[in-house]
């Protein structure tokens, strides 16, 4: 599909895949398509950063390509490993038929047939689709020589394979970083990036995406789900719940058949919002029944 014409074609794009875009990030995806930059999204986890990634690769008709970033994570397993227990039944094939040219051995195990090709690499070769979204997760869990790496990665979108030379995007992939800020990116890698901060979405926002992604609730207990799960984020806990964890909040009340919120209900499925003892122990009992009466004395809409 062709990218989208305007904002509002984002918004309404995004949508249809069930994410609930506001104007302000729709307006960075916009400019990040039209412009060919790479998107930079960092919030609290759970605010949707990697959602947006998939909604934009439905709605393009794009392949979706996911690095999952973690502490360790290295230059060469982010772009390419050999495929180590194939090269070793090659060799053993090729000496068991007799004495192998070695020279050509060495070619053949270091080509294309033997090459195990992750998420960067695939990112860069040609698709009849168009270019794939490369969702970079988490950026904030690698160290500083990755980020210099990938740097260098998204300033040409080519990688080296000493074996097999200079392979380059013949589009460059959609770019999509997401950090939940554990710690700080470098501001060189920010410099190439269209920046935007995921934030918590306000109550109208949270509601609308509930409704979208849990249509099985009534009204009412939607509005006591987003109502309590607001209030929450106002508590000083050391996890406030995302957009994820109300989803799931919902998702377990309706398989419970709750009709109607009580600190009874609350207490027994605190678990699909909070996911720290501490925290859980806090809201149980009274605390939760304030925050309950809270969420159920905000104004309905007329």
């Amino acid at each position: 599909m062709q990218n989208p014409a305007s904002i509002d074609e984002v918004v309404t794009r995004l949508a249809s895949t069930g994410y609930v875009c506001a104007r302000p990030l729709a307006t960075v995806v916009f400019l990040a398509l039209r412009l060919g930059r790479p998107l930079f999204l960092e919030g609290e986890a759970g605010t949707g950063k990697t959602e947006i990634a998939r909604a934009l690769a439905l709605t393009l008709g794009r392949r979706l390509i996911r690095l999952q970033c973690y502490e360790g994570l290295d230059a060469s397993t982010a772009v390419y490993e050999w495929n180590f227990a194939a090269q070793m039944i090659a060799i053993r094939t090729a000496e068991a038929q007799g004495a192998p040219d070695r020279k050509a051995l060495q070619q053949d195990l270091f080509g294309p047939d033997f090459l195990i090709e992750r998420p960067l690499l695939q990112a860069m070769r040609p698709d009849p689709a168009g270019a794939p979204v490369l969702l970079i997760d988490e950026l904030d869990r690698t160290d500083e020589p990755f980020e210099a790496f990938l740097l260098e990665a998204l300033s040409d979108f080519q990688v080296t394979i000493p074996e097999l030379g200079t392979i380059t995007a013949p589009e460059p992939p959609i770019v999509i970083l997401t950090s939940n800020r554990t710690r700080e990116v470098h501001d060189a890698l920010k410099r190439r990036c269209l920046y935007h901060w995921v934030d918590y979405p306000d109550f109208d926002r949270e509601l609308d995406i509930l409704q979208t992604r849990a249509p099985g609730l009534a009204d009412t207990l939607s509005r006591q789900i987003v109502g309590f799960v607001q209030a929450l984020r106002t508590e000083d806990i050391f996890k406030k719940p995302g957009v994820a964890e109300t989803i799931d909040w919902a998702k377990c009340l309706l398989a419970l058949d709750v009709i109607d919120l009580s600190p009874q209900v609350i207490s027994d499925t605190l678990g699909a919002i909070l996911k720290y003892q501490d925290d859980i122990a806090r809201i149980q009992g009274s605390e939760a029944k304030r925050l309950l009466e809270q969420a159920r004395a905000m104004p309905v809409p007329t």
